[in-house]
């Protein structure tokens, strides 16, 4: 038997949100990606195209459209497709594997947090938005009156947009949100294949299985 542990003592800080009625419509954006020379918008080009576990389709871009409204403002619009994700797809684990393709989710309406962080980035990218995969951790304890978020229990996925004027802007589809300080980053790639937590080969004809547990809890003052 294989057994990995890891124990990490982080600092989180609280999310600044932008305000999500300012900045330049989607149009805006896409145009300035597409164009624009500056090493930080080259930089974040890399995230629009194509990547192995997430594909463009028209499919895709069709879903996305819906909330990408003419001349809406870019954030506003991202946020209401992770909403709709949230609302209009179950969250079923063991429904999918680590290789399901992304438009078998969109057809099947349900999976993990993995599998929607990846159709919300093949949703953007379809339309021609910069978006890359978040892969980290939750708080496994919520605040007092607050509701456990969805993946607490093991590693968590979301998704991180650039927005020209504010730079990289996370939303999680599985929980219909934008993070603050209970979702933390580890690593963010163009999908899964980038930031798996372990990579290696096995070797053998016998069966295999994973099991991964997780506990972010705050340290007591």
């Amino acid at each position: 038997m294989l057994s990995i542990s890891a124990q990490s003592e982080v600092q989180v800080n609280a999310a600044a949100w932008p305000d999500l009625s300012q900045g330049p419509s989607w149009e805006q954006v896409v145009q300035i990606i597409t164009a624009a020379s500056d090493a930080q918008t080259l930089a974040a080009r890399q995230f629009s195209f194509e990547s192995p576990y997430v594909p463009l389709s028209s499919d895709l871009a069709d879903y996305a459209r819906v909330s990408f409204a003419p001349g809406r403002p870019f954030l506003q619009c991202v946020l209401d497709l992770t909403e709709r994700i949230y609302s209009d797809f179950d969250f079923l684990p063991g429904s999918t594997k680590v290789g399901t393709p992304v438009e078998e989710v969109l057809v099947s309406r349900r999976g993990v947090c993995q599998d929607f962080a990846n159709l919300q980035i093949g949703c953007l990218r379809s339309i021609g938005v910069a978006a890359r995969y978040v892969s980290g951790y939750i708080a496994t304890h919520p605040p007092p009156g607050q509701e456990r978020l969805v993946g607490a229990d093991a590693s968590h996925a979301w998704v991180s947009v650039y927005a020209p004027e504010f730079g990289w802007v996370d939303f999680d589809p599985t929980n219909g949100l934008m993070p603050s300080d209970a979702h933390i980053t580890v690593a963010w790639g163009r999908d899964y294949e980038d930031v798996g937590p372990t990579k290696g080969i096995l070797i053998g004809g016998q069966r295999h299985w994973l099991d991964v547990g997780v506990d972010v809890v705050p340290i007591e003052a």
